[in-house]
Formats: structure tokens, C-alpha cells, sequence
């Protein structure tokens, strides 16, 4: 009997053995809380690749000769800072350099000069009701501007009220829609074909009524280069006028950062139709960096008072130069 149980006991030690080791080859499962190790490709080395690295690279060594020169310019031109400005500011810094500088450096202090002398704040009057016109082209992201934006000033507790006067695209009013209630302001709308102006009148009317603190109106995004459309902005523009009885206290153009230099055309146009008074940089959580802004500062003296980097109802925040310059050369 006793050899019977030995037996038995061996049996079970060898069956645990065999299973110990098993268990050993196997990998063990991740925690819920640690992350997987995972064997990736090695990584190369980083590069320099910015544009501050690149212009950095351009002068190592060199003297600032016209070949340097020459190529910053052609540098600037290709991250949209636009011909004429790219000319500008290569000869102002060739004009300062000398050898030892930090070239990358001075491009950054001249961005800064270029955008930061501006009063990039939001005026809005503090008695009765203040009025933004908001316009761009079709999908610079103009209606979701416009959404953070109400989130914005609702947060500084302002009572904000949309008016949705861009009657032409189908989905305009129910994305509108969505961000009235996101951000806790009040719409004003009308069908699909409603004339803009009427809407923009009644709202117009309806806030005042409302006690509300701001109006932002949104128009259908529109080809710069299309005269009626144009027209047809011009006129709600002059309906705000007769409603409220003096000019918008902001027209904010919206500018795709991706958009390249058809961004100083969009500016100039909307310029002339409608008086901007300041652009709404959207897009910069790409890899666009908007160097066109620095032409439209320039060109056209159109201050950048926000910028957009995501789809959240939180990521609009105010223009800051030195921000805005390290992105650049960063990219």
C-alpha cells in the first residue's frame, strides 16, 4: 500500500513539473495598467528637419553669402509666408546679420515683430448688444469656429445668441444647431433657401430683445473669386447695420492654415467686401504651420486674433505671436 502512494506522489510531482514548465515558456498576459513592450523598428536619429533646423543647417559654416540667402528666401516661399513678405524679411535680416548669429533665432524675432504689434483683442461693446460677423470659404471650418467661439464668451459669462444665416448648405442649420447647444447659446434660423439678410435681421432684433450680450452671426461659406456670392454678403452686412443701427464690432475671417497662398487672395477679397478686422487661424493641429498670415498682416494689415487647433469645443484660444513663431520653425 505504501509503495502505491510513493507511486502516486511521483506521478504528480512529474505532472507539476511538466506544467511549471510550460507556464515558463508561455508569455505572461499584460496588465491592464502597464503598457505591452513591443518591438518596434529602430528609431533613426532625429533630424533637423524644421524649418528652424534647416535654416540653422543653411548657415553652419557659412559666411551669409548670397547662396544662403537666396535659399532662406526660397525657404520662407515654400512655408507660405508668400513672395513679397519672404523678400522682405530675408533682406531685414541680411541686413542685421553677422557670423555667429543665431539665423534661426532672428527669423523667429521678425515673425514676432511682423504679428505681434497688433491689438489682437476682441471688441466687443459693453453696452447692449455686440454683433461678429463671421465668413470664409467653404470648409475653412468656419461653423465650428464659430461654436467655440460662443463656448468662449459664454465661459466669461456673456449671454451669446447665433444666428444662422447660411441658408444655402443643407447641413448648415443642424451643425449650427449642435454647437448652439454644445456651448449654451441661444440660434436664431429659418428653413433651408431663407434670404440670409432676413435672417440676420431677425436675429438681430430677437437678441436685442433677448437681452443678450453677443450675436454671432454666421454666412455661407463662399468662392472669394464668385461676385454675386460676394454681393450677397455685402448685403448682410448692411441689413446688421440697418438692425442694429452701427457697422459689426468684429468681422473675423476664417483662414485654413492649409489653404497656402490662396489665403492672401481670400483675405484681399473679404477685405474689400466687408472690412475685416481680424482672422480666425484654424487648422494648426496638422502639420500646416499658416505662414500665409504673416503676407496677410503685411499685405493687408488684418491683425490674427484666434487660432484653432481641434475639433474640441475648448481648443480656440487668443493669437500669440511668439507661440505662433516657435510653431513655424518648428515645422
Amino acid at each position: 500500500m505504501l509503495i502505491w502512494i510513493l507511486v502516486g506522489a511521483v506521478v504528480v510531482l512529474v505532472a507539476l513539473g511538466l506544467l511549471l514548465g510550460r507556464a515558463r515558456r508561455r508569455p505572461a498576459p499584460a496588465s491592464a495598467g502597464a503598457p505591452t513592450a513591443v518591438r518596434s523598428p529602430a528609431r533613426a536619429a532625429p533630424r533637423a528637419d524644421g524649418l528652424g533646423g534647416r535654416v540653422r543647417a543653411l548657415f553652419a559654416g557659412a559666411t551669409g553669402g548670397d547662396a544662403e540667402w537666396d535659399a532662406l528666401e526660397e525657404l520662407l516661399v515654400k512655408a507660405d509666408v508668400g513672395p513679397a513678405t519672404a523678400a522682405r524679411i530675408v533682406g531685414d535680416l541680411r541686413g542685421r546679420y553677422q557670423p555667429g548669429d543665431d539665423p534661426a533665432e532672428m527669423l523667429a524675432g521678425e515673425v514676432v515683430d511682423v504679428l505681434s504689434g497688433d491689438d489682437t483683442a476682441l471688441h466687443l461693446t459693453q453696452e447692449g448688444l455686440g454683433v461678429m460677423l463671421v465668413v470664409g470659404v467653404n470648409g475653412s471650418g468656419k461653423t465650428t469656429t464659430i461654436g467655440k467661439l460662443a463656448a468662449w464668451l459664454g465661459g466669461q459669462g456673456r449671454k451669446v445668441s447665433l444666428a444662422g444665416s447660411d441658408t444655402f448648405r443643407a447641413a448648415a442649420s443642424e451643425q449650427l444647431d449642435v454647437w448652439a447647444r454644445r456651448s449654451g447659446a441661444q440660434l436664431v434660423s429659418q428653413e433651408r433657401g431663407a434670404d440670409p439678410g432676413a435672417v440676420a435681421f431677425d436675429a438681430v432684433k430677437a437678441a436685442e430683445a433677448r437681452g443678450m450680450d453677443v450675436l454671432i452671426v454666421d454666412t455661407a461659406g463662399r468662392l472669394h473669386t464668385k461676385a454675386p456670392l460676394m454681393d450677397e454678403l455685402q448685403k448682410v452686412r448692411r441689413v446688421i447695420e440697418k438692425a442694429s443701427g452701427r457697422a459689426p464690432d468684429e468681422t473675423l475671417l476664417v483662414l485654413d492654415a492649409t489653404t497656402g497662398q490662396n489665403g492672401i487672395a481670400q483675405a484681399r477679397a473679404f477685405t474689400d467686401a466687408v472690412e475685416v478686422t481680424g482672422v480666425a487661424l484654424t487648422k494648426l493641429d496638422g502639420t500646416a504651420k499658416g505662414g500665409v498670415v504673416l503676407a496677410v498682416r503685411e499685405l493687408l494689415g488684418v491683425p490674427v486674433k484666434l487660432i484653432g487647433t481641434g475639433e474640441g469645443v475648448d481648443d480656440l484660444r487668443p493669437f500669440d505671436a511668439r507661440e505662433f513663431a516657435d510653431r513655424l520653425l518648428a515645422g
